[in-house]
Formats: C-alpha cells, structure tokens, sequence
C-alpha cells in the first residue's frame, strides 16, 4: 500500500480534534463497549494523561462505567481508591504517595492528581457506596507491599490466619525487599522457592473467604476482595520474579497474564456487589493493549492483556485505543532507577505509522479502524511503530524503541497527537536534556 494512498484515505476518514474538542467521536465509536483499553505511546506524555482522563470522565457520568484499572501495583492503587471513596488521606496528592518505587512520575504527575480529584468530587455525589468509581491496580511488582497487607487484613479478623501467613511468607527472609535477587537465587538453585508457601496461603484465602469477613469493617466485603488479591499478587509476582531469568517471553507473558486475571477479578467482584455487567477503562502502555497477535512481539511469542481480552470477552464487549506522537519532549530516564529527565522525542522514523500520520498535515486526529472503515485496509500491513518506555535511548532508538505492527489489527482506533509534551512529574527534579536528536538522524543509527 503507497503511502500517498494512505495519507489521502486518512485525510477522508480521520477525525481532526481540535483544541476545544469533546471527543464526542472516540466516545460513539467505543458505544456499548463494557472495557475499554486506553493506551499511551509513552509512559511520560501529558496529553496522553490529559485525553486518557477526559475519556473516562464522560464514560463515568455519561455510561456508567464503574472503575478506572492501570498499569501500577495493588497496594498503591489501592491507597489511591480508599481517597476518592472518601478514605483517610487529605489531598489527591497525599494519597499518590504510596508511588514511591520508580518510574513514580508514572502516577505521581499532575495530571493523575487531576483526575484523581475529579473521582472524588464525583464520588462525594454518588448516594449509593456501592455505586463509587473505583481506581485499581493491575501489576505484580508489589511482592513485599502485598504480603505486609495480607498479614495486617488477617491479623484484624484471624490472628491465628495471620500467623500461618508471616510463617508462609517468612521463606523469603529478607529478599521480599530484592524480589530480583531472590529470583535469580531461586531460579539457580543457590535457595529454595517460595512457590508453595505462596500458593498455599493463597488457596487458604480464596478456599474459605466468608471466614475470614470481619463485620467491624466499613466495607467488609471490599476489603476481604482487597486482601485475597493482594495474595493473588503475592503468588504471581513470586512467579514472576523467578521467571525473569529464564526468558524474556516468559516473564512478559506471566505479567500480562496477571493483568488479564485481575481485571477478571474485579469484573467478578464488581457482578457479585451490583448484580450486573460491569463496565472498566483501562490505561496501560500501547504494548500491553494493542493485539499483540498483530505485532512482531508476538510472532515472537509474546501474548498481552489487549489479546487476552480480546479472546475472553471478544470484539463487541472490548475497545481497544491506541496512541500515537510524531516528536516533543517526554518524561523518561536514561536506564532503569535512574533519574526522570525531560527529553526530546526524535521525529518519526520515516517507515512509521507516525510519520505516514505527521505527513497528513492534519496535526491531532482520531483514526478509526473497525472493520467497516477504508482506513482499517489501508493501514492493515505491517509498518514501523514507536514504543517509548520508562526508559528512553535516542541514540538506538531504531532498535530500542521501534517494532513492525498491523495497526489495523492490533487498535480498534488511533489518536494521533502530533507534537506532545513531557508529564510533570510532582518531584520537580526532572532534568532537562537539549539536543537529543544529532545532525546524522536518520542515517547515523
């Protein structure tokens, strides 16, 4: 397919979002969705933050839906949920704090304390307790947080309970803090796992639940619900952590498998309190929402949440949204705890989706690509598409940052924003680095 040919189906068919713009066309093409998979280019661009948001606040008040899920641990997500439903912190930025381990610019931003402002003005006005938007966490990363909060939920309703589980989880001695040290320790034989002691405290808090409800709670049935998924988070991450040494595809494909399991539970849990479908926005990077069966990673072998989603719930129930920038800055570190700096983003890549979408000349617009559209042909061959983590090399970009997709299959549409700009991050010590982007681009790879 020419490129030509695509710029001009995209200048027939792109819907072009002004600056005032209500996103009243992504909300009629998502329609009757009951999950919807809001993704980002970048873990570090604000309008990606900014339309994300302004999306879920017209699925909130105008369709009901009942939580936002992202890509973030239980416990912190969860610190941040008890304050919109009115919990014990003072301020959206307060309750953000449980962000503490790296990129914490991810969820400590002043975009999410805007959001998360607005879910609690929003829920200040819901009658019902029951009815309250919720904010969740999807990841596995909290292997310490997680169990800590299993042993103090058990030590409030079954001392006994709590016992065995500082007993199961005291096989980890003190790597729970270095969950990698204790995976590579593991996985090479130098220790015993900790898979059974996990899976069994695990199967004792979904075996019996009722026995372990306490009725002094406010919200008993919520906080058992809480209490069992941070166990499930225990196993997995226990899982998880071993699996990183034995193949990226492995610990890849467990970690999206969490994901998928969570977002379960809590549809589950949500039918089980309202009786009804439950409705969930999800924000996570595009490479966990974009079909990864359209992708190179997955011919590779690698599975994500947006294909498990896609395969459980299937084509009507599920919107997947992609997003997409074609140069600006971004809030990125230069290796993995390093610190955020403010970094300029390369122009696209002249074989990429972003810049066939920069040579519209239509600046930010939505590109949908159901089936029925002419743009979903035109766009379903393979071309180069960006993939800006936490960590951000422009100097290998090509190789660092890019990957072959159909976008047609992997989005059921596109926001293209043209020229973005970093997320703030609520520590003002971002680092800003000049001329990112050397004279020899594209040719000096």
């Amino acid at each position: 397919m020419s490129e030509r040919a695509i710029i001009e189906a995209l200048r027939r068919e792109a819907h072009v979002i002004r600056h005032d713009d209500r996103l009243d066309r992504i909300i009629d093409q998502i329609g009757d969705a009951s999950i919807v998979l809001l993704g980002e280019a970048t873990h570090g661009t604000r309008e990606f933050y900014r339309v994300r948001a302004e999306i879920c606040k017209r699925l909130i008040t105008e369709k009901g839906f009942d939580a936002i899920a992202v890509e973030a641990d239980w416990p912190d997500s969860l610190r941040v949920n008890r304050f919109i439903k009115a919990g014990t912190d003072r301020t959206a930025d307060e309750a953000l704090h449980g962000f503490e381990r790296f990129p914490q610019w991810m969820w400590r931003n002043t975009e999410v304390v805007e959001l998360v402002d607005w879910l609690r003005m929003h829920n200040m006005q819901v009658a019902d307790k029951k009815d309250k938007v919720g904010f969740f966490g999807l990841d596995l990363y909290s292997l310490r947080n997680s169990m800590d909060a299993v042993v103090r939920y058990l030590s409030q309703v079954d001392p006994e309970a709590a016992q065995r589980a500082r007993g199961r989880y005291a096989c980890f001695d003190h790597l729970a803090d270095n969950p990698q040290r204790y995976g590579y320790t593991a996985t090479f034989g130098m220790r015993k796992d900790c898979e059974d002691e996990v899976v069994r405290q695990l199967i004792e808090m979904m075996s019996d639940g009722t026995r372990f409800l306490s009725e002094n709670m406010p919200d008993p049935d919520d906080e058992l619900f809480y209490a069992q998924q941070n166990a499930r988070v225990a196993q997995n991450a226990e899982a998880y952590y071993r699996a990183m040494f034995q193949g990226r595809n492995e610990s890849w494909n467990l970690r999206d498998r969490h994901m998928a399991e969570t977002l379960e539970a809590l549809r589950a849990h949500v039918i089980e309190r309202k009786g009804r479908r439950p409705k969930i926005a999800v924000w996570a990077h595009n490479s966990h929402l974009g079909d990864a069966r359209a992708t190179e990673m997955g011919e590779h072998g690698q599975l994500n949440l947006g294909q498990l989603v896609r395969e459980q719930y299937g084509m009507k129930a599920s919107f997947l949204l992609g997003f997409t920038t074609h140069t600006g800055t971004v809030t990125a570190a230069s290796d993995w705890d390093a610190p955020a700096e403010t970094k300029n983003v390369r122009p696209s890549n002249p074989a990429s989706f972003e810049r066939i979408f920069h040579d519209t000349g239509l600046g930010d617009f939505l590109v949908p690509l159901r089936e029925s559209t002419e743009l979903h042909k035109r766009l379903w061959e393979q071309r180069l598409e960006r993939a800006i983590g936490v960590v951000y090399l422009p100097e290998s970009e090509r190789v660092s940052h890019y990957f072959y997709a159909s976008l047609a299959r992997q989005f059921d549409a596109v926001i293209h924003i043209d020229k973005t700009h970093a997320v703030m991050p609520m520590e003002r010590t971002v680092e800003h680095h000049e001329g990112e982007v050397p004279e020899t681009y594209p040719s000096g790879i």
